[in-house]
């Protein structure tokens, strides 16, 4: 299992259990992956650390001074 955490703008988008799926783009140097419909965004992720499934489950969602964060894990 793999976990990443995505940065959600506004509270209420996505509850903990919730099935989603992610998109991946491509920068220069690392990829980043939005949860779809562009609910949440990662941060950028490195070549080497680049996700194979496309699929996962919302874990946990923090707030914190900065924002919303979502915890998904990907089988």
């Amino acid at each position: 299992m793999r976990t990443m955490e995505f940065k959600m703008e506004r509270q209420g988008l996505l509850s903990e259990g919730d099935e989603v799926t992610v998109t991946e783009g491509v920068l220069p140097g690392s990829y980043y992956y939005t949860v779809d419909p562009s609910l949440a965004m990662s941060g950028n992720i490195a070549f080497a650390e680049r996700l194979t499934e496309k699929a996962g489950r919302v874990t946990a969602i923090a707030e914190n001074e900065r924002g919303f964060y979502v915890t998904v894990e990907f089988p």
